[in-house]
């Protein structure tokens, strides 16, 4: 079963310095039809002006994953770590039992373009952790990525949740592959371009919540960067 989320549905909120979409509930935001999908809980789709950002805040029990897509993003935290997201980077930050964080745009003349992701956490009360990985942009062209994952594995950020977290760009004619095991959910984003899933069409934006399907084929109509989970 195929469940498709437009992209023009998605609540949104223009701050002026902020401009976000929110695939599920979030902030002033509220649908009781989306307010997550089995472990994902949120995925914001964020703008941010030159020199402006997210100020210090606290979490707790939330794995915290951010891609950006254009531009630079400036991240600093209670547990001392003071760093810079770019493209072709996963950057997972553990809750656990407690951490304060801002993330501003790096940058004081470029917007900045990334997603920012909340999966829901296996365990609560763990201790808080960061981490950011980099990979090359060919380890995604034209095949899976994996970003995210419960297994600790060469180049793939650890998260406590029983979900793997894949990005993919395709060319314009080109497809990919993904099977899920028994039981198994998917959701996918479409960060750029535009693909059929399973023959669905899917613009920019949009995303689909897949269930009681053994495997997807995504096509791309033209050049094109999905996310992909694939969650219990």
């Amino acid at each position: 079963m195929l469940q498709i989320r437009k992209s023009e549905e998605r609540g949104h909120a223009d701050h002026g310095w902020l401009d976000s979409h929110h695939t599920f509930s979030f902030a002033n935001y509220y649908d009781p039809r989306h307010m997550g999908f089995r472990s994902l809980r949120v995925i914001n789709e964020d703008r941010v002006a030159p020199g402006r950002g997210f100020g210090a805040h606290p979490h707790r029990n939330m794995e915290i994953l951010s891609y950006v897509l254009e531009g630079k993003l400036a991240h600093k935290d209670s547990m001392g770590h003071e760093e810079v997201l770019g493209p072709n980077e996963i950057q997972r930050m553990s809750a656990g039992t407690g951490v304060v964080h801002s993330e501003y745009n790096g940058s004081k003349t470029e917007p900045v373009h990334f997603l920012q992701i909340w999966i829901e956490p296996a365990k609560d009360g763990l201790p808080a952790t960061y981490e950011q990985l980099a990979f090359s942009p060919e380890e995604k062209q034209g095949k899976w990525k994996q970003l995210a994952g419960p297994v600790k594995t060469p180049g793939v950020s650890v998260i406590n949740q029983d979900a793997k977290v894949y990005v993919s760009e395709l060319a314009a004619r080109e497809q990919i592959a993904h099977e899920f095991g028994a039981g198994r959910h998917g959701w996918l984003q479409v960060i750029r371009g535009g693909v059929t899933v399973n023959g669905k069409t899917l613009a920019e934006g949009d995303a689909v919540a897949i269930s009681e399907e053994p495997s997807i084929t995504i096509k791309a109509g033209e050049s094109s960067e999905v996310l992909l989970f694939d969650l219990a």
